[in-house]
């Protein structure tokens, strides 16, 4: 049975890209922030590019946080992608500017200490052992444009609730690049962007819905 996935329509520019690509991964697409649509969907896409300020703006304004919020308390699976997983922590600071996120996860994002920023390109990443999005690309480079990532993962849960499957990568420090936390994970990097290796990815996450 095809699986239903609602990418939120909030204004975020990647929409388009990641909707082909999750209908070629093999879910039935709907580009939406009507609010049924949203609640009811097998699964829910937050993209996000641009700064963490902007989109938690633009989440306001479709009433996300209290959408994403019902679908996690009834263990509805969300999606986040670079900005749309940077929102998921607590705040985000940007060129001095703190900004709350969704608070979904205790942390802070902040900018990269690299050489180069933007980190752009392929890089490969460090997925734990058991990982669902992951299942058969372990060991393959995914496509990233970002300057800010969390850097450290503070969720302590204890037994007999599983923890976060987690996934790091390398662009001057160690920063996440994917979480897989119950219903919700997240990518920093673009899945959408990343061929063969990020549509299996999607796959990946469509099949656990």
């Amino acid at each position: 049975m095809t699986k239903k996935v609602t990418v939120l329509d909030y204004g975020s520019g990647n929409v388009h890209s990641a909707c082909r690509a999750l209908a070629e991964a093999g879910a039935e697409v709907e580009l939406t922030a009507e609010r049924n649509a949203v609640l009811e969907a097998d699964g829910l896409v937050i993209p996000g590019v641009g700064a963490f300020s902007a989109v938690m703006d633009k989440l306001l304004e479709v009433s996300a946080p209290s959408l994403i919020d019902k679908r996690l308390t009834a263990m509805r699976p969300v999606l986040g992608i670079c900005v749309g997983m940077q929102v998921m922590f607590e705040h985000g600071v940007e060129h001095g500017l703190d900004t709350a996120g969704l608070g979904q996860w205790p942390g802070v994002v902040e900018q990269l200490e690299a050489p180069t920023l933007p980190h752009i390109g392929w890089t490969k990443v460090e997925p734990d052992a058991g990982s669902t999005l992951f299942s058969g690309v372990e060991d393959e480079r995914f496509y990233f444009v970002h300057s800010y990532a969390a850097r450290e993962w503070k969720l302590d849960i204890k037994p007999p609730f599983i923890p976060a499957k987690l996934t790091w990568a390398n662009h001057g420090e160690r920063f996440l690049a994917a979480v897989e936390n119950g219903p919700l994970s997240a990518t920093q990097f673009h899945p959408e962007k990343s061929g063969p290796s990020g549509l299996k990815l999607l796959s990946n996450w469509i099949q656990s819905l």
